[in-house]
């Protein structure tokens, strides 16, 4: 069977290549690549009999599992899409996303069935849904997944697969409504996935056979995603390392508790950790610094960070903590993949600084690819990207232009360009305020927010004003044992910032709003601080 970039056929050529490593890492549960690669073809095969086939869009609404990984192999294995569905919808979310991504099959954890029943019967196009965890269906008409499991041969075989068979990365956050993302496998293989080079410090392999020799050759290693598997950056990541040859290890629980994961880094003796911004970097940081030496982190090699941004403070703390880690902060997004990494600007404003290369460029409002030192625009990305957002004609002509006969996609995120001809990104350009005429990026005020130790967690959001146009607040939540100063909030954010920049309003909240990975809400930010009266002070 001649191999493609098809991300099954690169996993196959992974397992044969090492088939008795470990692959698969939960509590006491192991999978070996042979017995995770022979999981996947049973689900493809049971698919298939079941109707599903190439060009059908699967959803995947699973917690971090070996379920959730066997399910999206297997579709890739059968040339299906597999679509991430956040387990976090409720009805009228779940409808809409499930509806315009015209399902055929949907795997669903038995925690969100009710939700999936209120919607299920109204998608005539959904004709099979899985259910893991309990035994007892809470969906109409599902079957549950050890008996889809059973079904299915351990064999399987397509040579239907190719380079431009689909994945489906359902994103929310710069787009309104959740859509999902076209990716074409290999195009998410060299630009999301690092093109199989990453961990051996190499470029992208040129052909897909090159990808097991390169495995076999390298030690084992393992990785631990923190963040949910539906998120685009913890299923890179894991994809990543699955292609490496490492084991992928999952929390066993199903929500984040700082000293379990750091446990369980410790236990399966982790190698490297990926998180999501300040919301699990700073509780990491707090756990290790209320328990010194509590866990052996020695085999902790990397910690990565994507996603959101880590504050330059905490960071600092982490590397207090465990000295001998490497820090590595990636840029990237749902829709441009893995644009790279890179520090802070020595000078001036923004939060990282990418090389210049010939797929990355700051483009204007007028669609004009600039070059000048000190112009500004909206980063973008061409090359191996995404296509469109699936059945949003609208948004995809917005997002996925076309340059000088090449195909751009816009990031959202405001640059510049520096002197060296550099990218200097500013900041999230659909969240950027204006007060007064004064552009501000909330990361910038969040960052120097968090400075102070009052604050456990802070958006930062533009509220209507009549003599600025808007004016910056900040929504906070206290750290515990912690008594919050206004006069003081203010003078640390001073420290750092211009005093148009100073949140001229603060809003305290019992508990900051985020995904399950970390990433902020700043639409409920802004209700919130709308709705809520400010601090006095």
């Amino acid at each position: 069977m001649k191999r493609t970039f098809n991300l099954a056929d690169l996993f196959e050529l992974v397992a044969a290549a090492v088939p008795d490593r470990i692959a698969f890492i939960c509590g006491e549960k192991r999978l070996s690549f042979r017995e995770l690669n022979q999981r996947a073809n049973q689900i493809a095969n049971a698919l298939k009999n079941r109707g599903i086939q190439r060009g059908d869009n699967v959803g995947i609404e699973l917690f971090n599992s070996s379920e959730y990984l066997e399910a999206f192999l297997a579709c890739c294995k059968i040339g299906a899409a597999p679509a991430n569905v956040n387990y976090r919808y409720v009805a009228d979310e779940l409808h809409h996303l499930l509806d315009s991504l015209q399902l055929k099959a949907h795997f669903y954890d038995v925690s969100v069935g009710q939700e999936v029943q209120k919607v299920a019967s109204k998608l005539s196009h959904l004709k099979l849904c899985i259910q893991t965890g309990d035994s007892q269906i809470g969906v109409t008409g599902a079957v549950h997944y050890d008996d889809l499991l059973s079904t299915g041969d351990a064999q399987h075989s397509d040579d239907g697969r190719n380079d431009n068979d689909l994945y489906l990365l359902c994103t929310g956050g710069t787009t309104g409504l959740p859509k999902g993302v076209v990716w074409p496998h290999k195009s998410l293989f060299m630009s999301a996935l690092g093109g199989g080079g990453i961990y051996f410090q190499r470029p992208p392999i040129e052909k897909p056979e090159d990808i097991g020799p390169l495995v076999a050759s390298a030690p084992p290693m393992s990785f631990f995603a923190i963040a949910p598997m539906m998120h685009g950056a913890a299923m890179w990541g894991t994809l990543i390392s699955l292609l490496a040859g490492h084991a992928v290890v999952v929390n066993d629980q199903h929500l984040f508790d700082p000293e379990h994961i750091l446990d369980i880094t410790a236990r399966d003796q982790v190698n490297i950790i990926s998180m999501v911004g300040d919301a699990m970097a700073l509780p990491l940081v707090k756990a290790l610094e209320a328990h010194p030496g509590r866990w052996d982190l020695s085999h902790l090699r990397v910690v990565g960070n994507g996603g959101a941004l880590v504050s330059a403070h905490v960071q600092e703390r982490l590397k207090a903590a465990i000295p001998h880690i490497a820090l590595s902060n990636g840029m990237g997004s749902s829709e441009t993949g893995l644009m790279g990494s890179g520090d802070k600007p020595s000078k001036g404003e923004g939060f990282m600084v990418l090389k210049a290369r010939p797929d990355l460029a700051v483009i204007s409002e007028s669609l004009q690819i600039l070059t000048t030192p000190g112009d500004t625009g909206v980063l973008a990305r061409s090359g191996y990207t995404p296509v469109a957002y699936f059945g949003d004609a609208k948004k995809s002509a917005e997002v996925f232009v076309t340059i000088e006969n090449r195909l751009w996609v816009l990031s959202g995120d405001h640059a510049r360009i520096d002197e060296d001809g550099n990218i200097v990104i500013l900041g999230r350009g659909s969240q950027c305020i204006n007060t007064g005429g004064e552009k501000v990026f909330p990361e910038e005020v969040e960052e120097a927010a968090r400075r102070y130790a009052a604050v456990a967690d802070v958006l930062v959001v533009g509220l209507a004003d009549d003599r600025w146009g808007q004016k910056v607040v900040a929504v906070v939540e206290v750290a515990k044992d912690q008594s919050f100063d206004r006069q003081e909030f203010d003078r640390i954010c001073r420290e750092k910032l211009s005093g148009y920049k100073v949140p001229k309003a603060v809003f305290i909240a019992s508990q900051v709003k985020r995904s399950p990975a970390g990433k902020a809400d700043y639409r409920w930010a802004a209700g919130y601080a709308a709705q809520t009266a400010p601090l006095e002070g």
